[in-house]
């Protein structure tokens, strides 16, 4: 399996684990700032235990402030998103999020000096249109604070995902296990995290425990094979499959505008895929390819 191909399987695995996000914070029934701060506690407890030999590698220690700003914009994106979802619908949420893959593209393009494929900027412009086909006359000017907590969400995915481009030999594990008990310090002075009911803490035992940390360790480890633009591509995905699972769980049932635009998203998808295996066949990438441990 070469470069691409690697980092293909973990952002599409990470992206459709991601996707049930949002119908787990709508099963939560919770205020945000205390599902941020369940979410967050929990993930810092999932992963921190195995992120203690990582966090004592030199690849940590020697860049402290790249590691702090990542775990800060890990933080971000999980309350910004969590707000959003709870200030707006679904729907509208993961349409500003489409937006993710054209900051990462910019943020890639004048940061890093790294070109931009062609081919990932059509498939941006063509997976952008058939989001919006999907959700076409889903915008309120009601929601305008959600989708103000969703575009916030969106620039810090394409950010953070370009910072882990940048670096590929830090470890994501640690990252990803400080951004949760950032987002959970940030939430508690708001929260009221002891005033739920059981089903809550189900909700959010599934999201903080299990959900979100393989998310976004597979999401993480995507951008030591592929461009931080490629990976976010891939969260358009989520918009498809987000209102697929409401569909199912909650029998919210789509118009015929989603299925013809999810549809349009996956071909779209599946071709950048192959485009993207044709153009970096070899097996060799950077070298720093160690798992986290």
């Amino acid at each position: 399996m070469n470069d691409s191909a690697r980092g293909l399987l973990l952002v599409t695995s990470g992206i459709v684990i991601l996707s049930f996000d949002g119908l787990l914070v709508r099963l939560a029934q919770a205020d945000g700032w205390s599902i941020v701060f369940w979410r967050g506690v929990l993930m810092f407890l999932a992963l921190g235990a195995f992120s203690l030999t990582a966090i004592r590698r030199a690849s940590l220690r020697a860049q402290p402030v790249v590691c702090g700003i990542s775990a800060l914009l890990l933080a971000l994106i999980s309350i910004f998103f969590v707000l959003a979802v709870l200030h707006t619908t679904v729907a509208n949420v993961v349409v500003v999020l489409s937006t993710a893959p054209l900051f990462a593209a910019l943020f890639t393009r004048f940061f890093l000096g790294e070109a931009v494929a062609l081919h990932t900027w059509l498939a941006i412009g063509v997976t952008a249109l058939g989001i919006v086909v999907v959700f076409a006359g889903g915008f309120n000017p009601t929601d305008l604070a959600g989708n103000g907590y969703a575009l916030l969400s969106s620039a810090a995915v394409g950010a953070n995902l370009t910072l882990l481009r940048r670096h590929p030999a830090i470890q994501r594990m640690p990252l990803i296990a400080l951004g949760g008990l950032a987002a959970a310090l940030i939430a508690w002075p708001n929260a009221q995290p002891f005033d739920l009911n059981a089903k809550s803490y189900w909700a959010l035992a599934v999201m903080g425990v299990v959900q979100m940390p393989l998310a976004t360790l597979l999401i993480n480890n995507a951008t030591r094979y592929l461009p931080s633009a490629e990976v976010a591509l891939f969260y358009l995905l989520e918009s498809v499959l987000g209102s697929l699972w409401a569909w199912h769980f909650l029998n919210e049932k789509p118009a015929s505008a989603t299925l013809y635009g999810g549809a349009l998203v996956i071909a779209t998808l599946t071709v950048h895929a192959a485009l993207s295996l044709r153009r970096r066949p070899t097996p060799h990438g950077p070298p720093c390819l160690v798992a986290d441990k």
